[in-house]
C-alpha cells in the first residue's frame, strides 16, 4: 500500500488533485478541508499521506483502486477514525470533511451535534451517531495546530506539533477530570498552546495553568 507520494501538483480540481511523480501522473482524492491547503499551490512539489481502498461493487467485475491524500499523518488518522463511524464511508468522509479537521473534532468532543449537521451530507442522526462514537477519542485532534503546508519541511514540523498536541490533549482530559468544565477547560489549553513554551510534560503544562489562575 502507497502511505505517502510526493510529487508536483499538476492540476487541483473539485475533489482531487493530479500528482505528477516522475514520469507518472497520480489521481489523489482529497477532502475539501485538504483541497484548499493545495489550491493555490500548482505546480509545487508536495508530500501527503496516504490511505487506498477499492471502489466498485464487490459482486461485479470491476474494482477500481482509489488513492486519499492528507497534508500530515493527524489528519489521515482522524479520516480513519471518521470511517468508523456506522453508516459513514470512504465517500462520505470524503465529502463531509469541508472544515479544518481541529474545527470538526473540537464540534465533536463539546457534543455539539447541530454544528456537525453543517458538514456536507451529514444529517441530525448521522451527527448524533459521530457524536456517541467519537467525542471520548477526539481531542488531541480538536488540539492540533493549523495546518503548516504539505512540504517534507512542513512535515517535519507537524510530527513534532502533534506530539506536543498529544501532551496538551492529557492536560485537557486532566483538567476535566478536576471538574473544569469543558469550554474552561479548552480555553486554558488553548492559552498554554499559545505561550510558546515547550513543554516537557503534562505537569509543566498544568503548572503554567494555575500559575496564570
Amino acid at each position: 500500500m502507497i502511505t505517502r507520494i510526493t510529487g508536483s501538483i499538476n492540476r487541483v480540481l473539485d475533489e482531487e488533485i493530479r500528482l505528477q511523480v516522475g514520469p507518472l501522473e497520480y489521481q489523489v482524492l482529497v477532502p475539501e478541508c485538504v483541497r484548499r491547503q493545495l489550491q493555490t499551490r500548482a505546480n509545487e512539489e508536495v508530500t501527503l499521506h496516504t490511505s487506498e481502498y477499492l471502489e466498485g461493487n464487490p459482486t461485479g467485475n470491476k474494482m477500481i483502486p482509489r488513492l486519499i491524500g492528507f497534508a500530515n499523518e493527524a489528519e489521515l488518522e482522524f479520516f480513519d477514525l471518521f470511517c468508523t463511524v456506522e453508516k459513514i464511508g470512504v465517500k462520505k468522509a470524503l465529502r463531509a470533511l469541508a472544515r479544518p479537521i481541529r474545527e470538526i473534532a473540537d464540534a465533536i468532543q463539546r457534543q455539539d451535534a447541530k454544528w456537525l449537521t453543517t458538514l456536507p451530507g451529514i444529517g441530525l442522526a448521522t451527527s448524533e451517531q459521530i457524536v456517541a462514537t467519537l467525542r471520548r477519542k477526539v481531542v488531541k485532534f480538536a488540539l492540533m495546530p493549523a495546518p503548516a503546508g504539505v512540504g517534507e519541511a512542513d512535515a517535519a514540523a507537524v510530527t513534532a506539533a502533534n506530539g506536543h498536541s498529544d501532551m496538551l490533549a492529557d492536560a485537557y482530559t486532566a483538567l476535566l477530570s478536576i471538574g473544569v468544565n469543558p469550554s474552561e477547560a479548552r480555553d486554558l489549553i488553548d492559552k498554554a498552546a499559545t505561550s510558546g513554551k515547550k513543554f516537557s510534560g503534562v505537569d509543566e503544562v498544568l503548572l503554567l495553568i494555575y500559575q496564570r489562575k
